[in-house]
């Protein structure tokens, strides 16, 4: 007697196909990757908006320099230029600089920068602000006090402090272009993907035909094994 095969379901065939033309191995390797592309994209739309929203930051400086006198000399005067872009931030220089400035010294104390050079006798005063007429008149009243304030001093200190340069009306914004930011957020976003990509789960391995293996797990012991007998 001959056996009659039972023929293959269309289930059966559809399923088959479906795997050879979609293993199911390349999909488990797409969609962990698709991570990072979602936090790639993602940062960079969140990075874009907030460079465009943002307002711009304009930025202004004026340089005074320490000159010394006929009874002192160039490292005194290096010396000084330090302490007096330290001192530029007292109440005491930014009370003088409120009035021609405009602004209260709360706001001098929030957006006025000092920065001194270990190799030249100068202060360079950096005021930020929204506006850049803004930005270069608090610049240049630091800059104006902080020299009245020390030339005050000068025949005890033998030394003098001169505007080198006044701040000018800044034409492009400090802050970052929202091309920037864009980047900046792209950059954040891949790499956020990438650690939730590193920490995730990992899944059991697959075979060639698309079953999922488990792990293979020890069986216990024998008691011969156990005791060290042979």
């Amino acid at each position: 007697m001959t056996d009659n095969p039972t023929p293959p379901s269309r289930t059966s065939g559809f399923r088959t196909r479906v795997t050879t033309l979609l293993p199911a191995s390349r999909t488990a390797a797409l969609l962990p990757w698709a991570l990072v592309a979602a936090g790639t994209l993602g940062g960079g739309l969140a990075g874009g908006a907030f460079g465009v929203l943002k307002d711009p930051v304009y930025t202004a400086t004026s340089y005074v320099v320490a000159v010394p006198t006929s009874r002192s000399d160039p490292a005194s005067a290096l010396g000084f230029a330090q302490a007096y872009g330290r001192a530029a931030k007292q109440l005491a220089v930014l009370g003088g600089a409120q009035k021609p400035a405009g602004v209260p010294v709360r706001t001098l104390e929030r957006s006025v920068r000092t920065a001194t050079s270990p190799d030249a006798p100068m202060v360079a005063v950096s005021a930020t602000s929204r506006r850049p007429l803004a930005a270069a008149r608090m610049a240049n009243a630091v800059a104006r006090a902080l020299t009245d304030r020390a030339n005050a001093t000068k025949r005890s200190t033998h030394v003098e402090l001169v505007q080198f340069s006044k701040a000018v009306r800044p034409i492009e914004p400090s802050s970052a272009s929202p091309r920037v930011t864009t980047l900046v957020g792209a950059s954040a976003g891949g790499l956020l993907g990438g650690l939730a990509l590193l920490v995730r789960p990992r899944r059991a391995r697959s075979g060639d035909d698309g079953t999922v293996r488990s792990a293979p797990v020890p069986g216990p012991a024998v008691a011969a094994d156990a005791h060290g007998q042979p």
